[in-house]
């Protein structure tokens, strides 16, 4: 009997073509979640975003801008790119918002007082006293009070498309720049002064003719005579703005803003359109920032309260109690008037209220005042407070 020969097991040539093309589709896949995870929706190669912050390039808040944008470039292997620009590259500071929501801008660094415009509630997250809380405690009621809830429920109200992160808080700020010492609350009587947010509304009840303008504008205005008076924020920022080249008297301490701190704010459209993990990292990123923010101010800040004294020949004076106490009072006028017709402003203050009837009492009772070690180790003379105006 004849046996037939076997026939080749060879498949044709285009079976193999498509086995072999689907197994290398596979493999890259596989490597894509091993080694290349996908970092936006249907986007597989870098992303870049153009930001703006609120600020002159030669201040430190830009320079913390640039900091976080670093943050994320280096965490995501430079997965995600942002370069930041300064105030005014692409819109004025006061336009963050609106270019952001529209996305000729994906994203930006500022306050949220800067919208103020928009809607009187968004000066709650640092313009004020804050029912006593400062920066910090304000921030553990944005995290855990309810305050990132109202502040998603706030911007959405306004039509605004953009995912807000609060974060690094700042010091109380001085009660600002000024010809002469502040000894009484009649010293603001006609005088031509810059603050913003409902601040506006606490020095013109004290008597003040008051401008808002940005941060880069306010020495000039001042060197013009178009100011008498400013307030801006630190020791660091007021000296490299050039407050000290229009004033040598500044009074510390003051509940205007106490409790302020910053804004990283995303384009909402480009920020849900990014993987899961991206978003992720962002957001870890936002915290991390805050606690070097805070850190680096401490340093910062202290070299440069020195340097004012012995370098730029400014005097500091602690702001009067009667001045302080008529600013509370100020202000609660000042409040109770924005909250007229706005639910928002009242729900806001109501959370933010219940969560300082605890925080802050926890705070004063727990916590021990560092002034008596203070002068234990470096001595009463040194250790003095400001001078009294």
């Amino acid at each position: 009997m004849k046996i037939k020969p076997k026939l080749p097991t060879t498949k044709p040539a285009a079976t193999t073509r498509r086995k072999f093309l689907t197994a290398a589709s596979g493999a890259a896949a596989g490597a894509a979640t091993l080694g290349f995870p996908m970092i936006a929706k249907g986007q597989t190669g870098p992303i870049s975003m153009r930001w703006q912050s609120t600020w002159p390039a030669k201040d430190i808040f830009h320079e913390y801008a640039l900091d976080y944008a670093k943050k994320v470039n280096d965490m995501t292997g430079g997965d995600l790119k942002i370069e930041v620009l300064p105030a005014g590259a692409v819109v004025p500071a006061f336009g963050l918002l609106d270019a952001v929501s529209k996305g000729t801008l994906d994203g930006g660094h500022g306050v949220l007082v800067y919208h103020y415009g928009k809607q009187n509630a968004l000066a709650l997250w640092g313009s004020g006293p804050a029912f006593g809380m400062d920066a910090n405690q304000l921030l553990a009621w944005h995290r855990y009070g309810g305050g990132k809830e109202l502040l998603t429920k706030l911007y959405a109200a306004v039509g605004g498309n953009v995912v807000s992160f609060p974060y690094g808080p700042m010091a109380t700020q001085p009660l600002g720049w000024y010809k002469k010492p502040i000894t009484k609350t009649e010293d603001f009587k006609g005088l031509k002064f810059r603050t913003v947010g409902i601040s506006i509304d606490v020095f013109t009840a004290m008597g003040a003719a008051v401008n808002a303008l940005p941060g880069g504008e306010i020495v000039p205005a001042m060197d013009r005579g178009l100011l008498d008076a400013a307030e801006f924020n630190n020791m660091t920022s007021d000296r490299l703005l050039g407050f000290a080249d229009v004033s040598k008297v500044c009074m510390l301490q003051s509940f205007h803003q106490n409790a302020e701190q910053f804004e990283i704010m995303f384009n909402k459209t480009k920020f849900d359109a990014l993987a899961p993990k991206m978003q992720a990292i962002i957001a870890n990123a936002v915290d991390a920032a805050s606690a070097d923010l805070a850190w680096k101010a401490i340093d910062r800040y202290s070299k440069d309260y020195v340097e004012l004294q012995t370098k730029d020949g400014v005097k500091f004076y602690k702001t009067p109690d009667s001045v302080l106490q008529a600013q509370l009072v100020a202000y609660d006028t000042a409040a109770a008037k924005k909250s007229e017709g706005n639910a928002l402003f009242k729900e806001i203050e109501a959370s933010q209220k219940a969560f300082a009837a605890r925080a802050v009492r926890w705070d004063l009772d727990n916590n021990v005042n560092r002034r008596m070690a203070y002068n234990h180790y470096f001595g009463a003379k040194q250790g003095a407070p400001a001078k009294k105006s």
